[in-house]
């Protein structure tokens, strides 16, 4: 069982950067992809950016690829997102998760959740 305690999150203007910081309770975390998704009013939850176990595998979705960088401290037991550049279609709630077995970019596919965190960019 992995319990996920998500923060970081807040207002921001065009252009900032923030980092959200999920740290995880778990003696198996070092076994454990991690993901960050994000919701925004009235759309779907999508996946952002992913991680595998051993750090060695990172995914992103298009629309933040070269501005957010996943990482993870597997001695910390605790994953991050730095978030550069940020726009204000980045306006979202941000949720960490965690799954066993291989990384993948399917919100269903993750067992463990954190309890989301507001990101608001203003323009």
């Amino acid at each position: 069982q992995v319990q996920l305690v998500v923060s970081g999150g807040g207002l921001v203007q065009a252009g900032g950067s923030l980092r959200l910081s999920c740290a995880a309770s778990g003696r198996t975390f070092s076994r454990y992809t991690m993901g960050w998704f994000r919701q925004a009013p009235g759309k779907e939850r999508e996946f952002v950016a992913a991680i595998s176990w051993s750090g060695g595998r990172l995914y992103y979705t298009d629309s933040v690829k070269g501005r957010f960088t996943i990482s993870r401290d597997n001695a910390k037991n605790t994953v991050y997102l730095q978030m550069n550049s940020l726009k204000p279609e980045d306006t979202a709630v941000y949720y960490c998760a965690a799954k066993e077995g291989i990384t993948t970019m399917t919100p269903p596919s993750y067992d463990y959740w954190g309890q989301g965190t507001q990101v608001t960019v203003s323009s």
